[in-house]
């Protein structure tokens, strides 16, 4: 059903003749062509996804909607079920060179995944395009090779009935990561955790205080009428987008809202910050939380923000002496700023430049080292520290492919150390919440178990687990002292948090 020789109409990577012929390089704009050069980044250069995506679509502004969504589809699916895909093909394949060459895997791949689980595309437009991709990029020999392969797959396929991608996205996991998440979640959860979509998720809007949800969703409706915004359900300031392309173009942007994932939105929000308080984001990173807080302790409080990384800083320092933007409410204007990720990337996108008018003073510091330059005396701190991620892999599906088990041990003892260093600029009675983009209990119910432990230190601290006092996270801690948000649960992306009362 699937033979090139047999006809059918030609593929979008546009290509022409058989698998023994002369094919002309894919068009550029064309959506496998794109989708291969951005997996080509992933496997080859270590690229993140969604920002690699991003920058190939911005070069390929001819796309229409469709043909983004296909190539979205097409990079998101072959990572997340890339292991299923390549056992596969390895059934039906003799030799396993093809994947050498990162272009050539990709259109195999991408071919594979549109024959398993792609019902809009025929299956001779699946081989073909496939074909004519990994012959552009390898050569005759190589797009014979996938001809034959995808042949066969399509058979089978046709034979068989397409395979549940749930299934094929568990499977494709690395062990090590199946098993985690089952001590951590359960079984039936940790699947349901892995099989998650929407893939890529939605892109987050987080309103400042005082903002009216329902005058912005009417105001953004208005603006982008091709998108869809809806109220977030976790985060009483979040707004969901899809569709909605370059916030710096939406009204708002930079004054009455800023891009943030939802569930990063609940973080900073479980801190508790209150009027008149002085806070440290202590893991800052570009400042998105740091705006937040910002807002919260709004009249008389302080925001400081300290990161290891001085560029992430950079932004900050550079408007600290800029005025606050100041909003009017639905239509106020956005000024300059740096665009979120369109295809809903990292979760901390759209850092406005001006969100750090609102941030006091930051401080670059290796808290694994000592406190630096930062002072004491904070009435609240926020640790969202460094973690292996594992609870964005809807987003960043790459994730799974980069970290190992080994991997866990040494960033615990690094979240550790980072926790209890930060904790000495709590004031006594102050308090701490310890936050990771993480589900897998090593880094989450063990770190913050070792986090009240006694320590053998000499900081002069105690961290006591104690119930949030943010209503917010209350509702999501049970009045406990910790709390998960997942994506099949709660629809943000994977995190945990833990409150700490801090004793001197």
């Amino acid at each position: 059903m699937a033979d090139r020789a047999k006809g059918g109409r030609r593929g979008d990577a546009g290509g022409a003749g058989g698998a023994g012929g002369d094919a002309p390089r894919p068009r550029e704009s064309a959506p496998r062509a794109v989708a291969a050069r951005v997996l080509a980044r992933v496997w080859g250069s270590d690229a993140f996804a969604s920002a690699a995506l991003d920058a190939e679509l911005r070069r390929a502004p001819a796309l229409d909607p469709r043909d983004v969504g296909l190539a979205t589809e097409l990079v998101y699916g072959v990572l997340r079920a890339q292991g299923a895909l390549e056992a596969r093909i390895a059934e039906l394949a003799a030799k396993g060179r093809w994947t050498s060459d990162p272009l050539v895997r990709a259109h195999v791949l991408m071919g594979a995944y549109s024959l398993c689980f792609l019902d809009r595309v025929p299956p001779f437009a699946a081989v073909s395009e496939a074909v004519d991709g990994a012959q552009s990029a390898g050569g005759p020999r190589v797009g014979a090779f996938a001809n034959a392969v995808l042949r066969r797959l399509a058979a089978a396929v046709e034979a068989g009935g397409r395979p549940p991608l749930a299934d094929a996205v568990v499977t494709s996991a690395p062990g090590w990561l199946r098993g985690a998440l089952r001590r951590s979640l359960g079984r039936a959860a940790a699947e349901a955790f892995l099989s998650a979509g929407p893939v890529p998720p939605p892109t987050g809007l987080c309103l400042a205080p005082g903002e009216d949800r329902g005058a912005w969703l009417e105001a953004l409706r208005a603006a982008a009428p091709s998108a869809i915004f809806e109220a977030g359900r976790v985060s009483p300031r979040a707004i969901v987008a899809r569709g909605a392309g370059d916030l710096r173009r939406l009204p708002g942007f930079g004054a009455a809202w800023i891009g943030q994932e939802e569930g990063a939105q609940a973080l900073a929000l479980a801190l508790g910050a209150r009027p008149g308080e002085r806070v440290l984001d202590a893991c800052a990173g570009r400042g998105n939380k740091s705006w937040l807080l910002s807002r919260a302790v709004l009249p008389g409080g302080a925001v400081d923000a300290a990161d290891l990384y001085p560029a992430k800083l950079s932004q900050l320092r550079a408007a600290l002496s800029a005025p606050p933007a100041s909003s009017e409410g639905a239509g106020a204007g956005g000024g300059d700023a740096q665009a979120g990720d369109a295809q809903g990337g990292g979760a901390e996108g759209g850092a406005p430049e001006r969100a750090a008018a609102f941030v006091r003073e930051t401080y670059a510091v290796d808290w694994t080292v000592g406190a630096g330059d930062v002072p004491e005396g904070y009435d609240r701190v926020l640790v969202d520290a460094p973690c292996s991620g594992v609870g964005t892999l809807r987003r960043r599906p790459e994730i799974a492919l980069r970290r190992e088990a080994d991997d866990l041990p040494r960033l615990a003892d690094l979240q550790v150390a980072i926790a209890r260093r930060a904790a000495t600029r709590v004031r006594d009675g102050g308090r701490l919440v310890f936050a990771v983009c993480s589900v897998l209990r090593e880094e989450c119910e063990a770190v913050a178990a070792r986090l009240a432990s006694p320590a053998d230190d000499d900081l002069g601290v105690r961290l006591e687990p104690a119930p949030f006092d943010a209503e917010l996270a209350r509702e999501l801690a049970a009045g406990g002292d910790a709390f998960r948000l997942l994506p099949h649960v709660h629809g943000t992306d994977g995190y945990f948090a833990a409150m700490f009362v801090v004793r001197r």
